[in-house]
């Protein structure tokens, strides 16, 4: 009996360990195909080879990037601009989050409805409106125009994550803190704050992920060349004769880095922060 159900068991484990391999390939084997693309000579697209890694591969490709583009310009936007709103995320989220799981004031429900209510409609039916605020205001092809714009789409969802989160945080413990003498906004500060890391940890990387990679609010906004970032510039290697597929798949990559390292160094977060944080609505 013993024997059969060790035997089970290993059929079973054996069994679950291939359908993962098989769900890991399908996922990595449009990395790879990024990857092949930048290796190869030219601006070859397609290819009847299968082989790994090309025959001729080499790193013209990424060698050409950042000699004879302004790639590091780019980047060096994008940073900024990711910075920016992953900065004001986290400090608008914590503190709305905060207001609307602490505090019972009027309009509190309405406002957590709207802020739900935003997340049904993509970006690109707010862009119109967005647009012409910032012609009132003077803030197209600014940074600070972006910023607003990757900020005001960004906070409803990371608002909604940290009120959920301090909601499973006791109130007990902030209590606890103002009977010692803390002040609610120091009690806040170092005592909830620390606990909502995970939740955080979340807002912050939704806030980068949401300036990172966005390319049509920044081609609509951003029309110096000096001010574009990485999806804006990387649309310059198509034109309407050619695409320069080797820079393509080379910038792919490359842009792909930090956020990959991010998710690494971040991932002990992220579980029981999305978890967590919805136990509560």
């Amino acid at each position: 009996m013993a024997i059969h159900s060790t035997r089970a068991r290993l059929i079973q484990r054996t069994a679950t360990h291939a359908v993962l391999i098989v769900f890991a390939l399908i996922a990595v084997f449009p990395i790879w195909q990024v990857v092949n693309i930048s290796l190869r000579p030219g601006d070859q697209l397609l290819s009847t080879s299968l082989e790994f890694i090309p025959a001729q591969a080499a790193a013209s490709n990424y060698i050409r990037l950042f000699t004879e583009r302004d790639f590091l310009r780019w980047m060096g936007n994008s940073s900024l601009v990711s910075a920016a709103v992953t900065v004001t995320g986290v400090i608008f989220a914590s503190m709305a989050g905060y207001g609307f799981s602490r505090f019972r004031f009027f309009g509190r429900r309405i406002g957590l409805l709207s802020l739900l209510t935003t997340q049904m409609f993509p970006a690109t039916m707010l862009l119109l409106p967005m647009y012409i605020m910032l012609i009132k205001l003077g803030l197209i092809n600014t940074y600070l125009g972006i910023v607003i714009v990757y900020s005001a789409t960004a906070l409803p969802f990371c608002i909604w994550t940290m009120k959920g989160y301090y909601d499973t945080i006791p109130v007990s413990l902030e209590e606890a803190a103002r009977i010692d003498g803390c002040t609610q906004f120091k009690a806040f500060y170092k005592i909830i704050l620390p606990l909502a890391a995970p939740a955080l940890v979340i807002t912050a990387l939704f806030s980068f992920m949401t300036a990172w990679s966005e390319y049509l609010v920044a081609a609509q906004i951003l029309q110096d060349t000096t001010l574009w970032t990485l999806p804006v510039g990387l649309k310059s290697f198509e034109s309407s004769m050619s695409t320069e597929w080797g820079l393509y798949g080379a910038a792919s990559i490359v842009v792909m880095i930090p956020v990959v390292v991010l998710f690494l160094m971040l991932s002990r977060y992220l579980v029981s922060g999305l978890t967590l944080g919805s136990v509560k609505g």
